[in-house]
């Protein structure tokens, strides 16, 4: 199978799961329902889910146990999403092309879907038996790295960074990439670490897959904010400038355009050669670091 139509399968996988978990509702509070279901399902390439579903294919593991686990995971996103985008954070009108949850329903009401989002994650993750083959161990397990990937350790400590930093002049390249790690990163790491926690990898296996997801989780910020002023806004789906205007510091202003896309590059490599442990049987993955590299929204 190559790479797109795998790609493809994934995300199908991944689109039938959320389905699933969100429907109409009619209730007296279908609308945070309604808002919640919009702001999921509004597209998006899936990539933390897919990211676990890749890793736990490869390794063996059950796959309809590990959807369970990146549909969870694609709630904190998508919550992260709205809250981010509310007039008191980065106050954007658009996301993939669509007004932002606030926009379509209030503030009120995108700031509840979005604890409605976190807090499905996590009914989604202790229902431990939907779970056919994880036990409520294993599960638990990788609820926790979740918990903390979300938490202040993670990515609600990134954006506390990203906040305190806007406007200032002082902001260090160590200080972008803690940031980082932590913001956009965590989610993207903990992806990656739930598909080998329900796979039983060892150690070593899940050591090569850490590295891996802390490099692709970089070169992903930074091509995001190479794509903030370079891209086009109809194709990113959300406008462009957007770091500017909010007076960020970002790896283009630090480092330069060219000098971006050079540091994009060496982190994508060093994730991909972060896999050679896993021969041909990681060559989804290789790839799939490549398609980040590439990708234009």
């Amino acid at each position: 199978m190559n790479f797109q139509k795998q790609f493809d399968r994934y995300r199908k996988m991944v689109n039938d799961g959320i389905d699933k978990v969100f429907y109409k509702r009619e209730c007296l509070q279908k609308s945070v329902y309604d808002a919640m279901t919009y702001s999921v399902k509004a597209g998006g390439k899936r990539i933390r889910p897919v990211l676990a579903l890749a890793v736990g294919d490869m390794l063996g593991a059950d796959l309809e146990d590990v959807l369970k686990i990146g549909v969870a995971i694609e709630c904190i996103h998508t919550y992260s999403l709205i809250h981010d985008d509310l007039p008191c954070m980065d106050n954007d009108d658009l996301r993939r092309g669509m007004p932002t949850c606030h926009k379509k329903f209030g503030e009120a009401t995108a700031l509840l879907a979005g604890d409605g989002l976190l807090t499905m994650a996590f009914e989604l993750l202790t229902d431990f038996s939907a779970f056919k083959t994880l036990s409520a161990e294993t599960v638990l397990k990788a609820a926790q790295e979740i918990t903390k990937a979300a938490g202040c350790a993670g990515m609600i400590g990134g954006q506390v960074v990203d906040l305190e930093s806007e406007g200032s002049q002082d902001v260090t390249e160590e200080t972008l990439t803690y940031m980082h790690n932590r913001k956009t990163g965590a989610l993207i790491r903990v992806s990656v670490l739930a598909g080998a926690i329900a796979a039983g990898a060892d150690e070593k296996k899940t050591g090569a897959l850490i590295r891996f997801a802390d490099g692709i989780g970089l070169a992903f910020q930074v091509q995001d904010d190479i794509l903030d002023c370079t891209g086009n806004a109809d194709v990113l789906g959300k406008p462009i400038g957007s770091d500017a205007e909010n007076e960020k510091t970002t790896y283009v202003t630090l480092l330069g355009l060219d000098n971006a896309r050079t540091k994009a590059e060496e982190l994508t490599q060093n994730a991909i050669a972060a896999l050679e442990c896993f021969d041909e049987k990681a060559k989804f993955l290789k790839e799939f670091a490549k398609y980040l590299m590439g990708r234009k929204n």
